[in-house]
């Protein structure tokens, strides 16, 4: 039985998400769905990636591309196998993000993005090995002097 705050998500097979290995402490959890946060954002910018098997596991993900343009994961050899890479073209990348207190103390996690191949809908988590990415950035990093997300 779902509570009042809770609501039944609709979706079809073709818009799961399938992390063959789980998320990193949450491996147990396969089959997700990417819900967007506000409805009338039509970017995709912000998201839920909610488990279909727990309504209680969410994560709050975030284009790490919005906030870092010069981005630039490389994606391991063995997970690019994994997921069936074909091309560059066919990754999706989404970062976690860790909501605290103030928005500026919230943090995302450039270091361990999600990866996500848009044809084959195949996911992980993937560690970056690049020292320019970090596990608790702060957004506060990511604002510029007007106050705007860079």
């Amino acid at each position: 039985m779902m509570d009042e705050k809770q609501q039944e998500i609709i979706y079809e097979e073709k818009d799961l998400i399938l992390f063959e290995e789980g998320i990193f402490g949450f491996e147990d959890y396969k089959k997700f769905i990417l819900l967007a946060v506000d409805e009338e954002d039509e970017s995709g910018d912000m998201l839920y990636l909610q488990s279909v098997d727990e309504v209680h596991l969410s994560f709050l993900v975030i284009n790490p591309f919005l906030l870092k343009e010069d981005y630039h994961p490389v994606l391991p050899e063995a997970d690019e196998k994994a997921l069936a890479v074909e091309s560059e073209k066919d990754l999706a990348y989404y970062a976690l993000c860790v909501i605290k207190e103030t928005p500026e103390s919230s943090t995302v996690n450039l270091k361990c993005p999600v990866a996500v191949n848009v044809k084959t809908r195949r996911a992980r988590q993937i560690i970056l090995d690049d020292s320019r990415y970090g596990l608790r950035h702060t957004l506060q990093e990511f604002v510029d002097k007007e106050g705007a997300v860079c």
